[in-house]
């Protein structure tokens, strides 16, 4: 399939239907509900019942908002919306309810999706003053509504006379509109185009051609559907035909991976460190052989990953290290995963080189909403962890005289949702500003800073606080972490202490810091810290919904005990 000829996502799906209607597989599973299983065949019929019932209310161009946890219906909305000729706009279930009222104001949907009661309750209150909403749809039943003033997805009738739309969409139309979850201010609605997204779809497959087999490669979503990266995962597992799993909830993530045995998995650098964290202190745990077996390995893993030659007595070792203690730590993530691709935002190096030295291969990938997202990524056959991987095909990408990485092509979005002065202000004779630094690095690129995220001392040194912090919840100490020093004599932290370790001594504290330090260049040591014991959380505004640390808002938050400090 030539992805460059296909004019819009619909299409896309729909062309892939055509080759999978008679066959009977499985497209999208829920794990919440292990017998809601769709086929391509029932997906096909449900998009297309649901497109009917929404032509009613929807001209072309209107906005949809979609609320709702990762599921099967989340997939059949959105693409009957596109169907439609409407444009979604999805929304995260984690949002405060002002976040909610600013979306809703901002995007004026005529139609409103919601999964359950619990997402409805979120919304209801802002809907009852906006009569620009025309109908309520639900993929369950609603307790606060009555029948007849909100429609269930589910209890719609087939309707298979029905099923040719004369579609007039073409790849520079809207397919979405995204809210930037923002670490600071009010969210962005980012237009993405269908073509931008599948733009992304065709580098993406460039990326993963080496991982698909000949049957249905099975994929296991938990990343909110309403992030970019996860959203056009779903148009990429369309191309490829795959087997799509949704997550009961990232709690559930491990035994999830066990009862799915994914074989590719996107998530956000936060799920890597954590998984980072939990096997490191199991390694630290073990005694006698185990320890020297699980040593070896890593040092052979690490070995082969930043591609030092290996003796021909290390070969075998290595490879019989891969039978005894790889394959053991890929069982407990279901035994099949062939890779976990990274994005969102920056991997910490040391987690990356410690994933792919333990046999889980671990890609990491660089873009930012306004991309569609992604810009670059790491291929399987030549991984080198410190970069981002060489951009993907079709978009451009070039490094500024100040450093910054800026991005040309069809993968840009159209602009922000009713902010001309806001997208002029990024995207200037067609390039995009990232406000990403970055370096190329034999045709790899590889990101050294944030613009915006840079500590400049008083003797002119610009420091990276990420590099630091990261280093700071490597340690089985630290949960999270907040350094702060810009234009200060020197720097000082906000730790959050993990669970296990609240009650440990000042002392031990100090030493961690001390330890780290050392790894660390002298203008980039830690002097002064205080611990607090409420975590950062989505829930209490501190964590974007993608596990991003609003630095802004936490600093705002505890300025007076950094101030302290100095």
């Amino acid at each position: 399939m030539d992805l460059t000829k296909i004019n819009s996502l619909t299409e896309l799906f729909f062309y892939q239907f055509e080759k999978q209607k008679d066959k009977n597989k499985i497209l999208l599973s829920s794990l919440k509900e292990p017998k809601k299983d769709y086929s391509w065949q029932q997906t096909f019929q449900l998009i297309n019942n649901l497109t009917n019932e929404l032509k009613k209310y929807v001209n072309k161009g209107d906005r949809c908002l979609l609320i709702s946890e990762n599921r099967p219906e989340w997939f059949i909305s959105d693409f009957s919306i596109m169907l439609s000729e409407s444009i979604t706009v999805p929304a995260y279930t984690t949002y405060a309810e002002r976040d909610y009222e600013y979306i809703i104001n901002d995007c004026t949907p005529s139609i409103v999706f919601v999964s359950n009661t619990e997402q409805f309750n979120k919304v209801k209150n802002i809907i009852k003053s906006k009569n620009f909403i025309k109908k309520i749809f639900s993929f369950e039943n609603l307790e606060e509504l009555n029948k007849d003033d909100y429609i269930n997805i589910n209890s719609l009738t087939l309707d298979t006379k029905n099923n040719n739309f004369k579609i007039q969409i073409t790849r520079k139309n809207p397919a979405c509109i995204i809210y930037t979850s923002g670490t600071q201010g009010n969210p962005k609605g980012v237009i993405l185009s269908h073509g931008g997204i599948l733009n992304n779809c065709e580098g993406a497959i460039e990326i993963l051609k080496p991982l698909i087999t000949n049957y249905q490669t099975r994929f296991l979503t938990w990343l909110p559907l309403s992030h970019s990266y996860e959203h056009t995962v779903q148009f990429v597992q369309i191309t490829v035909e795959a087997r799509v799993f949704y997550a009961e909830s990232i709690d559930k993530l491990i035994k999830n991976m066990n009862d799915c045995s994914p074989e590719i998995m996107t998530a956000v650098p936060r799920f890597y460190q954590n998984l980072y964290q939990k096997i490191n202190t199991s390694f630290n745990k073990t005694t006698g052989i185990k320890k020297i077996l699980v040593k070896k390995m890593l040092n052979l893993g690490l070995k082969k990953i930043k591609k030092e030659p290996l003796s021909s007595i290390e070969k075998i070792l290595d490879s019989i290290l891969e039978k005894i203690v790889r394959k053991k730590i890929k069982a407990q993530f279901g035994g099949s995963l062939k890779t976990f691709v990274s994005g969102g935002g920056a991997l910490d190096k040391e987690v990356g080189f410690f994933l792919n030295a333990i046999g889980l291969p671990t890609l990491q990938g660089y873009g930012l909403t306004e991309t569609s997202p992604v810009v670059s990524c790491n291929p399987i056959n030549d991984i080198r962890v410190e970069t981002v991987g060489p951009p993907f095909k079709g978009n451009e990408v070039k490094i500024a005289e100040d450093g910054e990485i800026l991005v040309k092509g069809e993968n840009v979005m159209l602009g922000y949702w009713n902010k001309k002065e806001e997208t002029d202000k990024v995207i200037k004779n067609g390039w995009l500003h990232t406000g990403d630094i970055g370096v190329f690095e034999n045709s790899y690129l590889k990101i050294t800073d944030r613009k915006k995220d840079i500590i400049i001392t008083p003797g002119g040194d610009n420091i990276s606080p990420i590099k630091i912090e990261n280093e700071l919840v490597n340690s089985e100490l630290f949960e999270q972490a907040i350094v702060y020093g810009d234009n200060k004599p020197f720097l000082v932290a906000l730790l959050v202490l993990n669970d296990e370790k609240k009650f440990l001594s000042e002392d031990k504290i100090k030493d961690e810091i001390e330890n780290i330090n050392k790894k660390l260049s002298k203008i980039e040591n830690i002097k002064k810290y205080f611990t607090i014991n409420e975590k950062f959380s989505i829930e209490n505004g501190m964590l974007t919904p993608t596990l991003k640390l609003k630095r802004y808002k936490i600093i705002q938050k505890y300025k007076n005990n950094l101030e302290k400090l100095y």
